[in-house]
């Protein structure tokens, strides 16, 4: 792969100190290999001149359920014209993944990824949870293991009807977990009224961490809980929604190294109140933004879009709301170092707007600005 120099920036966000001026990039490889100012950039096999163009590191999307098949647009009108949200959502997905072949399942996360891409998303988590069967969770964790850079496994999304809380625990905390975990990094649970409890999602949770895994959390989506309460103290990376806190939550946020994930799109799709992103931000909690592009939730898969809600809605500076898409997706995957960051070394993921600062994101929302993307040091757009 050719050396790169990308010049011309005229506003260059690295997550590595303050923004650049008049900046340049060198991408060799998969990897950064010099940033700084243009005038002092090095010369390299190809040279992009972006032309005043804002530059930052590509989206980190931390939280997504892109394997999956069928159709909730009915659930969405319903909500729209005045239906509650509810996690039982869910198993209509469940049904109709389950009866889709690898070739359809593989076919749809391929084309969110795709669109992700395409508008600056460079790396991208996904969960199971829509299988819920040994042989349906595995195919699910091995299709997402072979396209996107995490796989989190989510046995524990929703209770399958046929049988009881007690036996499916076991069953996801025993033989689908053995099953799932040759291709996931991560085990998550939906902690929440209407899924599983305090002393389930403890089960599932610790018995995952025994296995090697690393932890995330569905908590705090539906009404205040136990989600960031448990998540805090097993260590979990993150913990997703947040969107009813007490004071204690917090401050165990605060005092921890979880990750606050907040996924604003999902908020507003369901009519929930939006998470007080400030309150965590004042309170010294790391904040990240994801998409939770799903068929039900959050059927998005635009990350500029959460960003400019953050902005606008959820009182976040652009600077922060952006930091939060990138840098705080990375800490939230526990790869900080690698991605959602532009230094020497990092992952060559780079998302170049059509626009002179990252303020336009918000400045203009529903615009596509996304002028270029390199991924791993390839562009692709």
């Amino acid at each position: 792969m050719a050396a790169t120099v990308i010049t011309g920036i005229g506003e260059l966000t690295t997550n590595d100190g303050p923004a650049l001026a008049d900046a340049a990039l060198v991408l060799d490889g998969d990897r950064v290999a010099w940033v700084g100012t243009a005038s002092a950039a090095p010369p390299a096999d190809l040279r992009v001149d972006v032309e005043g163009r804002a530059v930052l590191p590509g989206w980190v999307d931390s939280h997504t359920h892109l394997v999956f098949a069928g159709d909730r647009t009915a659930e969405f009108a319903a909500r729209m014209a005045g239906a509650p949200y509810t996690a039982g959502g869910i198993a209509v997905t469940v049904e109709a993944t389950r009866a889709a072949s690898d070739g359809q399942l593989a076919e749809v996360l391929g084309r969110h990824v795709r669109e992700a891409v395409a508008q600056g998303t460079t790396c991208l988590e996904t969960k199971t949870g829509y299988g819920l069967t040994v042989a349906d969770e595995v195919r699910s964790a091995r299709i997402a293991a072979g396209v996107v850079d995490e796989v989190t496994f989510l046995g524990a999304h929703l209770v399958p009807a046929g049988t009881t809380a007690e036996d499916y625990v076991e069953l996801v905390r025993g033989e689908m977990l053995e099953g799932v975990a040759p291709y996931v990094r991560w085990a998550d649970v939906f902690c929440e009224t209407g899924a599983f409890d305090e002393d389930a999602s403890r089960a599932v949770l610790t018995a995952a961490a025994a296995r090697g895994l690393g932890l995330r959390v569905h908590g705090n989506q539906l009404g205040p809980g136990p989600g960031v309460r448990l998540a805090v103290e097993l260590g979990a990376a993150s913990v997703d929604h947040c969107t009813h806190l007490t004071a204690a939550d917090v401050d165990a946020l605060a005092g921890s190294d979880t990750v606050a994930t907040l996924l604003p799109a999902c908020d507003l799709s369901t009519r929930q109140p939006l998470p007080e992103a400030r309150r965590l931000l004042d309170a010294g909690a790391t904040v990240a933004l994801a998409s939770n592009c799903n068929p039900g939730s959050s059927y998005t898969s635009s990350m500029a879009f959460c960003v400019a809600t953050a902005v606008l809605q959820l009182r976040m500076s652009v600077e922060e709301a952006v930091r939060a898409a990138t840098w705080g997706g990375a800490r939230a995957l526990r790869r900080e170092h690698e991605v959602g960051v532009l230094r020497v070394g990092a992952r060559a993921d780079v998302h170049v707007l059509d626009a002179p600062s990252v303020t336009h994101l918000a400045y203009r929302p529903g615009v596509p600005l996304t002028h270029a993307v390199w991924r791993r040091g390839e562009r692709v757009r």
